[in-house]
């Protein structure tokens, strides 16, 4: 259960690092030691230590147990996710899926956005779910953790192996990211469309150019993801946005994200709240003491008043949205928004009734699906949050 205690302060300044999120290595909560780091004239000198001003990103392999994690959480919409990558370059200063590294002994701080872990047997472990007899389609998301279009699958190519096994088992499943790198794919994804097999959400937190890239400093620039939703929509994928996470006193444009991406061609969208579960409310605080500290105490004020007291809340039916006025009018704004500019209306089904277990038993059989009708889904999934609904779906 999260520690809801007040987040620390920060006692000493925290030099920025240009193009990362946070500034420090904070101690994860796992850890027994507390170390300091101390220049001894030898950083940056050939043959020292490297600069701690400029962390290099280090890729780190990992022989992954299972593909597909369970979800049994009421108020996200998937049963089941599929994350290639732990850890996530683009830095988002506000990321919940920060504290999940402390579980590999790395600091949810400068750790998680430089110390990436690739699953490379992500592909093979998912053909061998998808095979056994025994699995059943289930609402499946790429990407729920961390982004699976993160700067790393430019070269690594995790997530388009993984779109490839989904696609040759047709499996349905929605993807959410920051990055244009979905484009590359979408020789897969245009097909799969087609098929009502793939939905893709795109966050823009915010349109201002200087915050976004203060928040999250290595993801595409605002503008790029509206091209990036112009693209998707154009080529016929469903594609949504995602105007998460709010947050108070600093991105205040919810309004004019929805009008821009509804112009550029989403067909729905999303919200939450942010919450700062674990070290993400010490990651969290230290980047608006050196980012915003004329605000940093309204802003953790608001946060906390917004969820009872606590800096983060376990309770499914207000985690995502929180309580109080202000939660209350976040709702009322975004209603009226999407009602006004007709997102959540057209509602993405994903259909779980084309999945194959057996690709290659239906390649035997010539015919099995030429000019045949579709099949009457058996079980059809919705995938987008109406205007009315209390939770996301993906």
């Amino acid at each position: 259960m999260d520690d809801f205690s007040p987040p620390p302060t920060v006692p000493r300044p925290v030099q920025l690092l240009k193009g990362r999120g946070v500034s420090s290595a904070v101690a994860h909560r796992f850890s027994k030691d507390q170390r300091e780091w101390a220049d001894d004239g030898w950083v940056g000198m050939a043959g020292g230590e490297p600069d701690p001003t400029r962390p290099a990103t280090e890729v780190i392999r990992e022989a992954a147990r299972s593909a597909l994690s369970r979800n049994d959480s009421p108020d996200i919409a998937f049963d089941q996710a599929i994350n290639p990558y732990r850890g996530c370059e683009h830095g988002c200063s506000y990321c919940y899926a920060r504290p999940t590294h402390s579980y590999l002994g790395y600091s949810p701080g400068l750790d998680f956005e430089t110390k990436i872990v690739a699953k490379h047997n992500l592909p093979e472990l998912l053909e061998q779910a998808l095979s056994r007899p025994t699995y059943q389609a289930r609402m499946t998301n790429l990407g729920s953790a961390t982004d699976c279009y993160q700067p790393v699958e430019r070269e690594l190519r995790l997530t388009r192996r993984v779109i490839e096994v989904l696609q040759r088992h047709q499996h349905p499943f929605s993807l959410i990211t920051k990055a244009s790198l979905v484009e590359r794919d979408l020789d897969l994804l245009v097909p799969m469309a087609r098929q009502g097999l793939v939905a893709v959400y795109v966050t823009i937190t915010t349109l201002d150019a200087e915050l976004a890239r203060r928040l999250e400093p290595r993801a595409a620039s605002p503008q790029r993801r509206l091209r990036t939703i112009r693209t998707l929509a154009e080529a016929g994928v469903p594609v949504g946005v995602s105007v998460a996470p709010q947050i108070p006193f600093l991105n205040e444009d919810m309004e004019q994200v929805l009008t821009a991406a509804a112009e550029a061609g989403a067909r729905s969208a999303f919200y939450t709240v942010l919450r700062l579960p674990w070290e993400l409310r010490e990651v969290f605080t230290e980047w608006l003491q050196l980012h915003y500290p004329d605000r940093a105490a309204r802003v953790l004020a608001r946060l906390r008043d917004h969820r009872g007291g606590q800096d983060s809340a376990g309770d499914f039916s207000t985690r995502m949205k929180g309580q109080g006025l202000w939660g209350d009018l976040l709702s009322q704004r975004f209603d009226r928004a999407c009602t006004r500019l007709g997102l959540n209306r057209d509602r993405v089904e994903l259909d779980l009734s084309r999945f194959l277990r057996d690709p290659e038993q239906a390649l035997r059989q010539p015919g099995l699906f030429d000019d045949e009708p579709l099949p009457t889904p058996r079980r059809v999934a919705g995938t987008v949050l109406d205007v009315c609904a209390d939770r996301p779906r993906f």
